[in-house]
């Protein structure tokens, strides 16, 4: 776990032409250079957003090792991972099953290429979902329980930095097995007590992590045991919040909007401000965190309740007032998540109709904004704020 979602699939472009093959001299040197170094090169392409560049390496050094060789199993991973980074993950699952056929129970070192990771891709990849994803993540876990157990005999300061991060690996493994059986997998009998034991493994495994402290909540609000959710997610939120942006330890950027949609469905929304207040100052082209902050703002107006000031202190002094203030707040947060979503092409439409359907409320109560047709949320183009349904449905949006 811990990698990107993998993006919409894009159309495959010929790769005939890479900038590192142009040159004949150029292509005959890296051939000779040693492959571990051109799969660093690649990895580093990878990371820096140069994912051709680091397929026409890869793929290199794919074409070139032996059959059944540690440097094949090693460049069969490199390669499926660069093509999940370009969209092709048709190509990619195709990869890292040749990389299974290798390494069928993960056993093999990761040094050698060998490891969890692609099991855990392949549960991400399914196209099929549901038990054929639990299945991959029990083949990642068992890998992943038999590494940490061999890491916990007599760990050095190396491997106790090793053991941390195969655990927290593992513990996301788990959460990632139990969300499948609180969604596609709900309808199992035995779905209740596999989130339990699955939950109660990973709370085990890393017992602060806060991907794994949200996933309890997630299975105690399908419980409706609303009281154990607010206290699980007070605990995540605690492990990071006072850490500055750039700390490992602080959850990355979709964690933390999950983490937000659940604070807002268990009613702490002044703590769901402040994550959402957060992710606008590290990305403020965030079309989600512009919306659920908007929705945020909307949830604590209906309960004539505003947010603190700078200062900590509460802005306005009665119910109306604070009322007023969350409406005008909300209005603007949701018509920049609009303006955004045109730009950004987001593809969400239920997010798109309920935050108009928010403005127009909203517009009712406030009156119209003189400058709304300028900034484009009643401009030509968008959809006539009178046609959608008065009863949409107010539910949260999929993200």
């Amino acid at each position: 776990m811990g990698k990107p979602k993998p993006h919409k699939k894009k159309a495959s472009k010929p790769r005939e032409k890479s900038v590192l093959s142009a040159g004949g001299s150029i292509s005959k040197r890296k051939m000779n250079e040693d492959p571990s170094k051109l799969l660093e090169q690649a990895t580093t392409l990878l990371q820096t957003g140069q994912p051709d560049a680091a397929l026409s390496l890869a793929q290199q050094v794919l074409d070139n090792a032996p059959a059944n060789s540690p440097t094949r199993l090693l460049a069969l991973n490199s390669v499926a991972e660069i093509y999940v980074e370009l969209g092709e993950i048709d190509i990619a699952r195709k990869h890292f099953l040749s990389a299974v056929e290798l390494d069928p129970a993960g056993s093999i070192p990761e040094a050698q290429g060998g490891g969890a990771e692609k099991f855990l891709w392949l549960a991400q990849l399914s196209e099929l979902g549901g038990k054929d994803s639990v299945q991959w993540f029990e083949k990642g876990v068992s890998s992943l329980r038999n590494t940490v157990q061999q890491l916990e005999v007599n760990p050095g300061p190396t491997e106790v930095i090793e053991l941390l991060e195969k655990k927290q690996k593992m513990a996301n493994a788990l959460c990632g097995v139990a969300e499948i059986y609180m969604t596609d997998l709900s309808w199992e009998e035995e779905a209740e007590s596999r989130c339990e034991s699955l939950i109660t493994e990973a709370l085990l495994v890393n017992p602060t992590s806060p991907e794994v402290l949200q996933t309890l909540a997630s299975i105690r609000i399908s419980q409706l045991r609303e009281d154990d959710a607010r206290a699980a997610l007070s605990r995540s939120l605690e492990t990071w919040k006072d850490l500055p942006p750039e700390d490992p330890s602080v959850p990355d950027f979709a964690t933390r909007i999950s983490l937000a949609r659940l604070l807002m469905e268990v009613g702490l929304l002044l703590e769901a401000l402040e994550v959402l207040e957060r992710l606008i100052l590290e990305d403020d082209q965030s079309v989600e965190a512009w919306y659920l902050g908007g929705w945020c703002l909307y949830l604590l107006a209906e309960k004539k309740e505003a947010p603190q000031d700078a200062d900590g202190l509460e802005i306005n002094e009665t119910p109306e007032s604070k009322r007023h203030a969350s409406l005008m707040a909300s209005r603007e947060w949701l018509k920049q998540g609009l303006t955004l979503y045109d730009l950004v092409q987001y593809e969400d439409t239920k997010l798109k109709e309920h935050a108009l359907e928010l403005v127009e409320t909203m517009n009712k109560e406030l009156g119209e904004e003189m400058e709304d047709e300028e900034d484009g949320v009643d401009g030509e183009g968008d959809e006539d704020w009178d046609d959608i349904d008065s009863d949409s449905d107010h539910e949260m949006a999929d993200s």
